[in-house]
């Protein structure tokens, strides 16, 4: 795909086996956003939906993505936003960065699910009140 171009978007309930250039599929039923890395490396980009992971925005035309996808795991090191169905290029991160994110991000994740744990809350459901 070419720098700032635009991606479809289709809302499925399963992720098709062929995933088609350009095109972000989004399976509310499984919480997961799936597309080709945009810049035309072929690779397959995950992006779990979640309050510790991506956050989906459909506005009833186009969708976001947030936060951005780095994906550092890639031998393209492609960094861009998917806002309102079209890709942002960002800049690469160092190791460094890449490190520091990711770090960042695993403590996210264990604060959320500590608080979580300890408010007893086993699902999506807000804590029960405190007297």
């Amino acid at each position: 795909m070419k720098r700032n171009s635009v991606i479809r978007h289709e809302f499925v309930e399963y992720i098709p086996d062929e995933l088609k250039d350009g095109t972000i599929y989004v399976s509310i039923r499984f919480a997961t956003a799936v597309h080709k890395c945009c810049c035309g490396c072929g690779n397959k980009v995950v992006t779990p939906l979640s309050p510790t992971d991506w956050k989906l925005a459909f506005d009833g035309e186009t969708i976001s993505l947030d936060p951005s996808i780095g994906n550092w795991s890639f031998d393209c090191k492609s960094h861009y936003w998917i806002i309102r169905n079209k890709t942002k290029w960002d800049h690469q991160w160092s190791r460094k960065k890449i490190d520091m994110g990711r770090a960042r991000d695993r403590l996210a994740k264990k604060t959320y699910f500590d608080t979580k744990s300890r408010s007893g809350q086993t699902s999506g459901e807000p804590p029960m009140p405190r007297n």
